[in-house]
């Protein structure tokens, strides 16, 4: 009779769950992953990658193919957005690797890629799952099903798996919305403008975050956060417009409105979030990423705090081993929580290099160097 060998289940291939697994099969566990897209898809939105994130791409062998394909801006600028002055001109070198900002979807392309083939599995929308003490059953919309020894929720703001620890529940909206365009670096340049590698514009109840996406900076990608009463629509996103954009910043700088002037598509998506979660897991499953702590995205470090978690919960269960997970679950909760918890008050607070201030203990911060705590640090 042959042995089964351990397996992992890892739900979504969202940045947090792609990097898990290609970490956890670098150590050299069994997984697979589960993504309910049915397709990759290169979906228009830039991300910040810090020097902490960096440090992890490395133990992988992508650090430098990350940084090929990205912005490597050398400061964040804050400027004030009607008048342009700098609040705060924040290097982003000195934290032992590189900061980029880089298109998110040509991000999880690469970290897709570095996961073996044929372990990741679109089309497989979770709907139910059950933990029954000795493996966990996983059903999917196809009406197809797998067996797993333990189950990564990277599953999102709208996690089944956290669904399944703690029941339904929706998440908090925030008040604020924020608008994501693309801009071709072609049609700035009639514009006699410096359009800056890496500037968040702050207004008094809203701001514009702006950068490169790409290593040949021929797109320039816009974030804003701007109050909104109420979250009226069901989808996760609606089409806006650029008179939207031009009413909601109108009396804003230049730049800002050279940005608008050259604005196609634009969407406009409600920013969610949840209190502090009770736990992180429970028998069999475990959660990383917005699963567990999402935030508003006002510090540029929401992905990174999933990537972080799955480095931390690579490492507690390279500790015990599979068979060991109630403990390695233990100690990845004791040696991340307050961490995102900080970021997450952070983050939602909105105020995050507003103003000259040293930002190590974000950039600097190296999850292999940290002792493990202990369960008992509890």
């Amino acid at each position: 009779m042959t042995e089964r060998k351990e397996k992992i289940a890892i739900i979504g291939a969202g940045l947090g769950g792609a990097v898990a697994g290609a970490l956890l099969q670098h150590s050299g566990f069994d997984v697979d992953v589960y993504e309910q897209a049915p397709s990759f898809a290169r979906l228009g939105a830039g991300i910040h990658m810090g020097p902490n994130v960096l440090k992890i791409f490395e133990r992988f062998g992508v650090d430098k193919q990350v940084v090929a394909i990205s912005s490597t801006p050398s400061h964040w600028f804050s400027r004030d957005g009607l008048t342009g002055d700098y609040l705060s001109r924040i290097p982003l070198d000195g934290y032992g690797a590189t900061y980029c900002t880089v298109h998110r979807g040509d991000l999880q392309a690469l970290q897709c890629d570095q996961l073996k083939p044929g372990t990741l599995h679109f089309g497989k929308k979770l709907v139910r799952l059950d933990d029954n003490g000795t493996d966990v059953m996983l059903e999917f919309e196809d009406g197809t099903s797998v067996r797993a020894d333990i189950v990564i929720g990277a599953d999102g703001i709208n996690s089944k798996v956290r669904e399944a620890l703690l029941g339904f529940e929706k998440p908090n909206y925030s008040g604020w919305v924020g608008h994501r365009a693309l801009i071709s670096a072609e049609k700035l340049k009639k514009f006699d403008l410096e359009f800056e590698d890496c500037v968040k514009w702050w207004g008094p109840d809203r701001h514009m975050m702006v950068y490169y996406t790409t290593g040949r900076r021929d797109e320039y990608y816009y974030v804003t956060g701007v109050p909104h009463p109420a979250w009226e629509f069901d989808s996760a996103f609606v089409e806006s417009s650029r008179d939207e954009m031009a009413s909601e910043f109108e009396g804003y700088h230049p730049i800002i409105q050279a940005l608008i002037e050259s604005t196609g598509e634009v969407t406009k998506w409600p920013l969610f979030n949840r209190n502090p979660l009770p736990l992180w897991s429970r028998g069999r499953l475990v959660m990383l990423g917005d699963a567990c702590h999402p935030m508003k995205p006002h510090m540029a470090q929401g992905a990174a705090m999933a990537i972080e978690d799955a480095a931390m919960l690579t490492r507690c269960l390279e500790e015990t081993g599979i068979s060991g997970y109630a403990t390695a679950f233990k100690l990845y909760e004791v040696n991340r929580r307050d961490r995102a918890t900080r970021v997450q008050t952070v983050s939602n607070a909105n105020t995050f290099l507003l103003h000259q201030e040293d930002p190590s203990w974000v950039y600097g911060y190296d999850v292999y160097a940290q002792p493990l705590k202990s369960e008992s640090a509890a």
